[in-house]
Order: C-alpha cells, then sequence, then structure tokens
C-alpha cells in the first residue's frame, strides 16, 4: 500500500492534496471548539437597551457533558467501553467518542456547529424580536419571504430559548466556519484563497498556534509535491514528528516506513495517473456487471469499452 502512496505521489499535485485531506480535516476537528472568534468588545452605552441573557447551554449539550463525565469516570476505574455502553445505555460508537475526546468541549462543538434551517435568518430574527415582535406565525412569513425554506416549527423552537429569558435577545456574533472549511482553507493554495477566507484563516492562525503550525507542515509539504523536493522529506517527516499534532505525526510516521518510494515519488517525473485511471474504469465495469451477465460479455466491454 505504502508503495502505490509512493507512486501515486508522482502524479498531479492535485490529486496528492486530496489524499491528505483525511489527516489534515481530523486534525481540525480536534481543534473545533477553538474556531469561533473571540467576540468583540463594545462600550456600554445609556442608550441601549439592557440585555437579559438568556441560558448558556441547551439540553443537548448538558446531556452531552454529563455524559463525558460519566464516560471518563467509569473508564479511569478500569470498566471497559462495552460495559460503560451498557451502564449508561450508550451506543459503543458513542461511548468511544465520549473517552476518545479529552474534554467535553471538543464533543459539545461539534453538535453546536451544525448547520441548521434557520442559522442565516437568525440575525433578523433577533432584531425582530428585540423590536417586541413575539408571534412566531409572524417572524416566520417574514423570513419566509426572505427565502427561508423551512418550515414554522423550526422558528418556534429556534424563538423559544428567547421566551425563557424574558427580554431582548443578546447578539449571537458570527457563526464560526465548520471543520470541512478551514481545512478547505488549510488545503488551498495561498493565492487561490479569497480575501476574505483568507483573512479568516489568518485570524484563527493567530489564535491557535497548533493550527498555525499544521498550515505550515501541510503547506511545506505541498510544495514538495509541486516542485519535486523529494530531497527535503527526511527533514519535514522529522520535524513533523517532533510535533505535537497527533494525525500528522501519524501519517509522517507511515511515510517512513516506505521511505524511499516516497522519496522518489517526490522526486521523479514518472506518475501512475494512467494506470489508476484505468483500473478504475475496469473496477466499474465489473461491478455493473457482477451478478448479471456472462464473462464472455465482461470481456467484451472490456476490451470495448472507451
Amino acid at each position: 500500500m505504502l508503495a502505490r502512496i509512493g507512486l501515486a505521489l508522482a502524479g498531479r499535485a492535485g490529486a496528492c492534496l486530496a489524499s491528505a485531506v483525511g489527516i489534515v480535516e481530523k486534525t481540525v476537528n480536534g481543534h473545533r471548539f477553538r474556531l469561533a472568534e473571540p467576540p468583540s468588545e463594545r462600550a456600554d452605552t445609556p442608550d441601549e437597551p439592557q440585555v437579559v441573557q438568556l441560558p448558556t447551554e441547551l439540553k443537548i449539550v448538558t446531556r452531552l457533558r454529563e455524559q463525558h463525565a460519566a464516560a471518563h469516570e467509569l473508564w479511569q476505574q478500569g470498566m471497559s467501553k462495552a460495559g460503560i455502553g451498557r451502564k449508561l445505555g450508550l451506543h459503543q460508537a458513542t461511548v468511544r467518542k465520549l473517552v476518545n475526546a479529552p474534554s467535553a468541549d471538543d464533543v459539545v462543538a461539534k453538535s453546536l456547529q451544525r448547520a441548521h434551517v434557520v442559522d442565516p435568518y437568525v440575525g433578523y430574527l433577533h432584531r425582530r424580536w428585540d423590536d417586541g415582535v413575539r408571534n412566531a406565525t409572524q417572524l416566520y412569513r417574514e423570513i419566509q419571504e426572505q427565502g427561508y425554506p423551512g418550515g414554522e416549527l423550526a422558528v418556534q423552537r429556534h424563538l423559544r430559548q428567547y421566551r425563557t429569558g424574558r427580554g431582548h435577545a443578546p447578539d449571537p456574533g458570527p457563526k464560526p466556519p465548520s471543520v470541512r472549511e478551514v481545512t478547505s482553507w488549510i488545503m488551498t493554495h495561498p493565492e487561490h484563497l479569497r480575501d476574505e477566507d483568507a483573512g479568516k484563516l489568518h485570524r484563527l492562525r493567530e489564535r491557535d498556534p497548533e493550527l498555525d503550525r499544521l498550515t505550515l507542515h501541510v503547506r511545506k509539504f505541498a510544495v514538495m509535491m509541486t516542485a519535486r523536493h523529494g530531497d527535503r522529506l527526511a527533514d519535514w517527516i522529522t520535524e513533523v514528528e517532533r510535533d505535537s499534532l497527533a494525525p500528522l505525526a501519524g501519517f509522517a510516521r507511515h511515510l517512513r516506513r516506505d521511505f524511499d518510494a516516497v522519496r522518489n515519488g517526490l522526486s521523479l517525473p514518472h506518475g501512475s495517473g494512467a494506470v489508476e485511471g484505468n483500473i478504475n474504469r475496469l473496477k466499474m465495469l465489473k461491478r455493473q456487471m457482477f451478478g448479471r451477465a456472462s464473462l464472455d460479455l465482461l470481456r467484451k466491454r472490456v476490451l470495448l469499452a472507451r
């Protein structure tokens, strides 16, 4: 497998970068609770209405924190993950996610970051609520005219948190970028990034030193692939292994196992792109024909297909 990786690295740089998306995304996913920008400080003015803070945690967040604490307590007592799942009534995959997360914030952030159909209209709903409009049906009709594709029930659920505050809804601030968006920014050539995305990535790198180092490692590896600097591979692997980015360090260790093949792939102009394309075409024909026709027809399709 590693030999095939070494050959593939000699192919197109874009395909090579695409194969590393999973490693980068896994690393960014471990820092997802740091993606949100800190709220800007605003001077208090006497003319502004007093803001009543709403409850800071949803029920699902509270439940996740309780489950995380319980799972880690049982894990430290020596109980297996299967036993923890039976005791807490959780699926084994959920237990594995809770135990592997070093803090509850790692689990909570992913749930809070899920896109919702109401999210693009939250700012408008906040402003209308602060204006004194508390009828969910009326607010639903207003955002529906702006292109809202969802139903009224989702709007009612979103407004329910305002009603518990009994006052003005606080400004939620900008929504943090998703893990996939940050991964895309890191994997894209700096010259091809939009100014807005480049600015967001720059601010994110200033806030999180580990994501800053991740971006530097990825861009150095991209330079090795595009400029065929295989002679830099050993130094890159050593540098990554000394870092604290576990997923990327694991990737580097796998490259070291078949170092010669990977180095040649980063240095030589030869590639296996045409061969891999034909292999994929043959596999597609085989899946289409499986259980439906004889080998004679499959042979004809392989020979005649273009």
